[in-house]
């Protein structure tokens, strides 16, 4: 007797890993967990050529794994999760994250009844033992809940931590710009946008749980990744967002009235203040840098790399 032909599944779960080592498992098994047949989704975890053993904890809790041989980056490794799945929807989580029990089911609904307006899937993001100063700060401005992303008048996108887009079109546009190392997401959302239109649903049922960063130091290394990656994407779309120096010295302009909120304050509003003007003060940081340097010595960013 013939078999029946395998069913695709709905979901594909990509998770892009490097030396994740400590925490990829608790993210696979949240994920290879979820209260749905087995054949409605499968989980990837894309090892980005670690040197711990991110790929034998991935394996062992439940992921199948792709190896990079070279370290290419996190847009590179959710593109080759996308280019290996079988599912209608890509949905996107990180290895340092953990789903909740019914994150895809809560996914799978709003997928199910997504039309052809919806351009991606938002879950709601909060923090996971925000002990640390640090990552408390995170979890008291809301700093990856998609919601916050959204309002934003000019440039709304969601964090790809928890955001869940068609494969289809997403193959359509080529992927992840792999020249980008940081904000490979809004400029992903940008011309996914400009190819369908539409617009992101924020399902705040489909809820992750993040581990911000604990100390301080990898804080600031994070934000001025942010303001590198910033600063690349106004120069790639400079037509549209012309910035100058003009423009940046009254950016720097405006942090004077936040380091002054920052030596005021107590408890979680001191906090609040101090870690507001660390973040925008990295942020700014890393953009001048990035976006000044490389224009007056002629060193524009790489071009986009196809898929």
């Amino acid at each position: 007797m013939e078999k029946a032909p395998r069913m695709n599944p709905r979901l594909s779960v990509v998770i892009p890993a490097f030396n994740a080592e400590a925490s990829i498992a608790d993210a696979v098994r949240a994920v290879v967990t979820q209260p749905l047949p087995r054949d409605a989704f499968e989980c990837f975890v894309v090892d980005d050529a670690s040197s711990d053993h991110t790929a034998e904890a991935a394996r062992r809790a439940g992921a199948v794994v792709i190896c990079h041989p070279h370290n290419r980056g996190p847009g590179a490794a959710r593109n080759t999760g996308v280019e290996a799945a079988r599912g209608e929807w890509i949905v996107f989580t990180d290895a340092d994250c953990v789903p909740s029990r019914r994150w895809l089911p809560a996914l799978l609904a709003a997928a199910e009844a997504a039309p052809r307006t919806t351009l991606a899937l938002a879950g709601k993001t909060v923090g996971l033992n925000s002990e640390a100063p640090a990552a408390r700060f995170m979890d008291l401005i809301g700093a990856l809940d998609a919601e916050n992303y959204l309002r934003h008048e000019v440039m709304p996108w969601a964090p790809s931590c928890n955001l869940a887009f068609r494969r289809a079109d997403l193959l359509a546009v080529g992927g992840f710009d792999l020249s980008f190392l940081h904000y490979e997401t809004p400029e992903l959302h940008l011309r996914l946008l400009d190819r369908f239109g539409g617009a992101v649903v924020c399902v705040p049922t489909a809820l992750v749980m993040h581990r911000h960063r604990a100390s301080w130091a990898g804080f600031w290394r994070q934000q001025t990744g942010y303001g590198l990656g910033y600063a690349h994407f106004l120069q790639r779309y400079a037509d549209r967002w012309p910035w100058s120096l003009r423009c940046e010295l009254a950016a720097w302009g405006r942090l004077v009235p936040t380091a002054l909120r920052a030596v005021t304050g107590r408890a979680d509003e001191g906090l609040v203040r101090r870690g507001m003007f660390l973040k925008q003060l990295a942020q700014r940081v890393g953009f001048s840098r990035a976006f000044f340097f490389s224009r007056f010595r002629n060193e524009p960013f790489p071009a986009p790399r196809s898929v």
